[in-house]
């Protein structure tokens, strides 16, 4: 069996999976500690359950995202970029004034780094790299985020960088970018900052996460959801919490076409706090390919392209109607929503007045006008459906799934002619998490040398392959899901491709019992 969590911004929910089945589920309003909404959830979902059959327990949170775009829990970095200095362009240059203080505004440039063919750009400044690394320690800072241009194609600049700086600091922490993002220097770098400042909260979060299973007597392995619906290890999510960034919406996602059958189609997430919609393609999210900002800074790894509405349960709803958030009470609706004995007039209390929700007391919004609840579930669905449209691919089609907290004010959208919401759609996210999978992907410029495409993209599929196995998938079951080539013609001769695969599989059970051994 495996226990599959998921925290949002206003439910922490739970499910219990025996197989492709779904015995039991449960629904808690999120704490501001997390640990509590866990523990509620995940006592009602395995309530009269035999424990020790769980195999294995997967976790997504937000917690992550939350301290970025909050500011809070984040701690200050140093970060080195290896280029040919000057560089009038310096790190963090465009981020929001209050996230860059609340990190230091620690910046260095020294000379390194690579040409796109993975010849030296710069030979590596080590006499220079030394006395940054002596600021550093002057400084305090203990946490390191190393980027160097090109470092996707050849690590070896930043892995010869981060030898040389613990010659210095034995003891630093450092993240390297060639470990985090894809080609593009300054979005790749930006998230080797971001996971920098994440990982003091990461360890405190993980540890927490065990402590609490532990306290109800699961000692099966944990792992935590990423952002591509693949899942990791606590030993690498301590490493790489920010590839958990965005897991929420995908675990929906993924949720979504697990409990439907559909692999390929529309999602929308109706949660607490907002309205995730998303693209299906094999059963994954269709990923970004331009970068994305997270609270204002932009990003290019490893994220789904989900367009948000601030259309969620807690939303407020006022004007009679008219005006629908885009502020919510979040993890406060269990008491401040008006069936739950409040007195703020959210989303939820309009589907209870509708009749297409059957929480609460009813009674608490039986005088609100018809003209009102009438009024929000039409805002609602008008800009729903303005979204879906936006969203598609094509004028085609596609099927919409309805999933969430929240699906259930959603019994028909404008445009839509096949909307879907299957069992247990209110808890599709813990779904997600616990069907994730272990993946692979590679995503790097190949140059030809001879060599023909498909020579390309079968070396390029190996090393994905091979990554994957790695992380501890059974390499029986692993297959593709993703594979993009695009010539370089602009390059020297035009003997370059950019190429990303993505494979992912079932994780073997050699690796469920490795984890397991660790707790």
């Amino acid at each position: 069996m495996k226990l599959g969590i998921d925290v949002g911004g206003t439910n922490t929910d739970a499910v219990l999976l025996d197989g492709r089945t779904v015995i039991s589920s449960a629904k808690s309003p999120t704490t501001a500690d997390v640990i509590g909404g866990i523990l509620a959830s995940v006592q009602l979902a395995t309530e009269g359950q035999d424990l020790s059959k769980v195999d294995a327990v997967l976790i997504g949170t937000t917690h992550f995202i939350n301290a970025i775009t909050q500011v809070r829990e984040l701690t200050p970095v140093a970060v080195i970029r290896l280029t040919t200095p000057p560089q009038t362009l310096i790190p963090m240059v465009d981020w929001p004034g209050q996230t860059r203080e609340a990190l230091g505004n620690h910046t260095f440039v020294c000379h390194g780094g690579s040409q796109f063919d993975g010849s030296p750009l710069n030979p590596l400044d080590e006499s220079g790299l030394k006395e940054i690394a002596a600021r550093i320690g002057e400084l305090g800072v203990e946490h390191i985020a190393l980027s160097s241009v090109f470092s996707p194609v050849t690590p070896e600049s930043e892995e010869q960088a981060a030898a040389v700086i613990r010659e210095v600091l034995p003891h630093a922490d450092i993240s390297s970018s060639a470990d985090i993002g894809r080609i593009g220097l300054l979005e790749r770098e930006n998230a080797t900052i971001l996971n920098a400042c994440l990982r003091p909260l990461a360890k405190d979060v993980i540890d927490g996460f065990e402590r609490v299973l532990s306290s109800l007597g699961i000692s099966a392995p944990i792992f935590l959801s990423q952002n591509d619906g693949t899942m990791m290890g606590l030993a690498f999510a301590r490493q790489f919490p920010i590839f958990t960034i965005a897991s929420g919406p995908t675990n929906s996602m993924r949720g979504a076409a697990f409990l439907s059958g559909i692999e390929d189609g529309l999602v929308i997430d109706v949660g607490g706090t907002t309205s995730d919609i998303g693209m299906l393609h094999n059963g994954f999210p269709r990923e970004s390919t331009i970068a994305l900002s997270l609270g204002g800074v932009r990003s290019n790894f490893r994220m789904p392209d989900v367009l948000s509405l601030a259309i969620g349960g807690g939303t407020l709803v006022e004007d009679d109607g008219r005006r629908v958030g885009p502020t919510s009470v979040g993890y406060r609706l269990g008491s401040e929503a008006l069936v739950f004995g409040g007195r703020t007039l959210t989303l939820t209390d309009i589907a209870v007045a509708a009749g297409v929700a059957d929480i609460g007391d009813a009674s608490a919004v039986a005088h609100l006008p018809k003209s009102t609840v009438q009024s929000a579930l039409n805002n609602v669905r008008e800009r729903l459906g303005a979204a879906v449209d936006r969203a598609k691919l094509s004028a085609s089609d596609s099927p919409v799934i309805v999933v969430g907290g929240g699906s259930a004010l959603l019994d028909e959208l404008p445009g839509v002619s096949r909307l879907i919401r299957p069992d247990r759609a209110e808890v599709a996210n813990a779904v997600g998490a616990a069907f994730a999978q272990v993946g692979g992907e590679v995503d790097r410029i190949f140059t030809l040398n001879g060599r023909t495409r498909e020579q390309v993209l079968e070396e390029a599929y190996g090393q994905a392959f091979r990554r994957a196995v790695e992380a501890g998938a059974d390499r029986d079951t692993i297959r593709a899901v993703d594979t993009e080539d695009v010539p370089l013609s602009h390059l020297p001769d035009g003997q370059a491709l950019r190429v990303r695969v993505k494979v992912v599989g079932e994780m073997a059970q050699r690796s469920l019992q490795q984890e397991g051994a660790l707790r």
